[in-house]
């Protein structure tokens, strides 16, 4: 099955972290790209090398240091690849390395489920809202 082929039963998953199962490492992955400036940084990087204030342009609401924080542990998971050019000054690209390409696909399903489901969402949001006016989630 394809991310576009859609299916109204659950996925086949196994619990992670259980006695009789083995932490599968899905923590740490959520971890790394669970946030949504990492996913944001992926999605600009799946286009081509960026440089920081390319980077920093194209992703609204990003501050210079959330986003050196969030390329260097893209990096450190080797997710983005951190190329320094020797020139005056130094210039510097970031790219995804073939880890973090393969990641795209992922992001992309996910992105395309968003889309998809968008107004159901928002639909279900208000029903609830209204439902519960005491509730503070929001």
């Amino acid at each position: 099955m394809t991310h576009t082929e859609v299916t109204a039963e659950p996925a086949q998953l196994e619990p992670c972290g259980q006695q009789d199962h083995p932490d599968c490492g899905i923590r740490d992955v959520l971890d790394r790209i669970g946030d949504k400036w990492s996913v944001l940084v992926i999605v600009e990087l799946a286009n081509g090398p960026r440089r920081f204030r390319q980077l920093q342009r194209a992703i609204d609401g990003i501050s210079q240091r959330m986003l050196t924080l969030t390329v260097r542990r893209l990096e450190r998971d080797s997710l983005v690849l951190r190329t320094v050019y020797p020139t005056v000054p130094a210039q510097v690209d970031y790219r995804l390395t073939e880890t973090g390409a393969s990641l795209t696909h992922l992001v992309k399903a996910l992105a395309d489920w968003s889309i998809e489901h968008r107004a159901h969402i928002a639909r279900a949001r208000e029903t609830y809202d209204s439902e519960h006016p005491d509730n503070e989630i929001r």
